[in-house]
């Protein structure tokens, strides 16, 4: 069967590397290790595509930025290297893509997020590592799954012919993050979301700035005006930016953009509403 996907193609040592974590044979365990090496490692962002210098969501641009640079990205870029370095361990793996929002509060959005499912023992496993406050670790694909992550709860429900829905506790209760469909997903498909979320004059990725991260004890998620810091069992923190603050929570944040890209994010931003 051929490789449709170009995992052959990962460096899966350099990948690896990046995380911290050393190869290991497929266990729940490890799946856990990784994911959560991984959106502890890269931020979720959207930088490229405000700075107009996106290089695609192929295997290979992918791998460059978040293997060889140590960038982040947003769920195209996760889940393709996530997706293949699960692979290239010996992982059953099926791409999905999914709406974000939810469909009764009449926010739910096109087939713009992607998810990875691992197939493990015989369980059905929920990989989220592009979302922008995802999983810390994989949760069953099963109705009525819930999982404490380090005090965020979350929980899988059943809502529909072959929809999945990822459902996160927050001060008002459970909230809707998004649904994922079961339909067979190839590299064009990806392909054509990406260019949809990065190129359409309405679309949120280019009208404002995101970058987030999961931190000890703390998610930060930061946008061209304010700072969100969410920590398990407390009030949600959310004010405007102070003048000069967005370069450091990008260091704090670790985004790793060069000198030249930082100065042009900046003064892009400031032409934001």
């Amino acid at each position: 069967m051929s490789d449709v996907w170009g995992t052959d193609r990962l460096d899966l040592p350099a990948y690896l590397n990046r995380l911290g974590i050393e190869v290991r044979e497929p266990s729940r365990a490890a799946l856990d290790e990784l994911h959560e090496a991984h959106v502890r490692t890269f931020t979720f962002d959207n930088v490229d595509v405000l700075l107009d210098q996106h290089p695609g969501v192929g295997l290979d641009a992918v791998q460059a930025k978040f293997a060889g640079r140590g960038r982040g990205g947003y769920c195209f870029e996760h889940s393709t290297v996530v997706a293949a370095a699960l692979e290239r361990l010996g992982y059953d793996v099926v791409r999905h893509l999914g709406r974000v929002g939810d469909p009764a509060a009449g926010t739910q959005q096109g087939r713009s997020h992607m998810v990875v499912e691992v197939v493990l023992d015989g369980e059905r496993l929920l990989c989220d590592p592009g979302f922008g406050m995802g999983l810390l670790r994989p949760i069953p694909m099963a109705d009525g799954a819930e999982s404490d992550q380090d005090g965020w709860p979350y929980r899988v429900d059943a809502v529909g012919d072959g929809l999945w829905g990822l459902r996160r506790y927050r001060e008002a209760g459970w909230e809707l993050a998004h649904t994922t469909d079961e339909y067979e997903v190839k590299p064009i498909d990806v392909v054509m979301a990406h260019h949809y979320t990065s190129t359409f004059p309405g679309i949120h990725f280019r009208s404002g700035l995101m970058v987030g991260k999961h931190l000890p004890g703390r998610h930060v998620m930061v946008t061209h005006r304010t700072v969100t810091v969410r920590r398990p069992g407390e009030p949600t923190e959310y004010r405007p930016l102070r003048d000069g603050e967005l370069a450091e929570w990008l260091d704090v944040l670790g985004a790793g953009l060069t000198a030249d890209e930082q100065a042009r994010l900046l003064a892009h931003v400031a032409t934001l509403d």
